[in-house]
């Protein structure tokens, strides 16, 4: 018996159940089970960074957006509300009332990306608050410690993510300390007691930046420890949308089918559906509910910017073809003026919208895989969600 298998004797591991796959693509269709929760895939994972998804409440995004899984950050947890706080409420899911599965990104990206608050060692990286000031070090260590004091269901190897543009011998020297964590982070996770009386799946992250054959090597790295899945990371950072497919289409050759994978950070609608056929399982990306903010809004005949003078005498629906009240309930122009005039809810029916319109498109392609027709109704609807209205 494994050390892994003595510490948690009781608790149900993750399982992935491939239900249907598409015979003109490598798209599937599936579930994950963990903790008692069963999620669909493909799935979008909208981004509770701080343990809340920006203006949408979780009644409205369990019961009108039906979301399965929401994704928290670490970085921004443990620094506020801070660990004791968390620990002290039972949990992330006990401090913020979400009952459904949680992920949390390890803060990798976050830490990366405070290039002038952050010195990378051989141990892990020391870096500033953006908040304070005040000076903190994550290493593969004490990220799965945090992740356990969070309480997430899924939980995400430390990684550094290499920016674009970056040299081949950056991204080997990166992508091999990335691995090194990665073994850590391992043993860490094997060593150590899920706190809530729940399992918590680690998935490892590969990297690599651009180069195919660095791509390979971590991808086969990752898939060596046999874990419950993995991720593709990296991706999403400034790259041509041509190479960022190119990554993930080789990494999903090489990942295993019989685990869900996991594109971070990715992306728009098209981007979405041109991944869902390369094989991947779950997304994650701010785009909905930060264009829904920000007045643009996805919909299934295209992009609508509401600020435009052209919405200001449409009386129409804002999505006619939606079954999200909202959408059928107020007008182009309503939703036109509140942007307008900087109303708060012209933002939060904006996030509302995307959201829903983001599960709503994995849930269609869902079906499509199990009706057979998948990649035609893909290539339509990628030219759809792709126009400019």
């Amino acid at each position: 018996m494994t050390n892994k298998e003595l510490l948690l004797p009781k608790l149900n591991k993750m399982e992935f159940i491939i239900q249907n796959t598409d015979s003109k693509s490598n798209a599937r269709c599936g579930e994950i089970h963990i903790n008692t929760h069963v999620i669909p895939t493909p799935i979008f994972m909208p981004v509770g960074t701080v343990g809340s998804v920006k203006g949408v409440h979780f009644s409205e995004l369990r019961d009108e957006i039906k979301a399965e899984i929401i994704l928290g950050n670490t970085y921004h947890l443990y620094l506020r509300p801070g660990m004791e706080v968390i620990r002290e409420a039972g949990g992330l899911h006990q401090f913020n009332g979400w009952t459904k599965p949680i992920l949390t990104d390890s803060g990798g990206f976050q830490v990366f990306s405070l290039n002038h608050r952050r010195k990378i060692t051989e141990n892990g990286v020391k870096f500033s608050s953006h908040i304070d000031g005040s000076i903190h070090e994550f290493t593969p260590e004490n990220v799965i410690d945090i992740q356990r004091l969070i309480g997430a269901d899924i939980i995400m190897a430390f990684d550094e993510c290499t920016p674009y543009p970056t040299t081949e011998a950056y991204a080997q020297t990166s992508m091999q300390r990335t691995h090194r964590w990665l073994t850590r982070c391992y043993t860490q996770w094997q060593n150590t007691n899920s706190i809530y009386g729940k399992y918590q799946s680690l998935f490892p992250i590969v990297q690599g930046s651009v180069y195919p054959y660095l791509r390979r090597q971590s991808a086969e790295f990752a898939a060596s420890f046999d874990l419950d899945g993995n991720a593709i990371g990296g991706v999403s950072v400034g790259e041509p949308v041509e190479l960022m497919y190119e990554i993930t289409e080789l990494c999903c050759s090489i990942l295993p089918k019989d685990k869900p994978r996991y594109l971070m950070g990715v992306g728009t609608p098209a981007n979405i559906l041109e991944c869902i056929a390369m094989g991947v399982d779950m997304f994650d990306c701010v785009m909905p509910t930060r264009n829904g903010r920000n007045a643009v809004l996805f919909t299934r005949n295209g992009i609508m910017n509401m600020r435009n003078e052209k919405w200001k005498h449409d009386f129409s629906p804002i999505d006619e073809q939606s079954d999200l009240p909202i959408d059928r309930e107020h007008s182009k122009a309503y939703l036109r003026h509140l942007f307008i005039n900087g109303e708060m809810l012209g933002s939060m029916i904006g996030s509302f919208h995307n959201l829903h319109f983001y599960l709503w498109l994995v849930k269609e392609a869902q079906k499509h895989i199990i009706a057979g027709d998948f990649c035609s109704w893909k290539n339509e609807m990628v030219k759809k969600v792709s126009t400019r209205l």
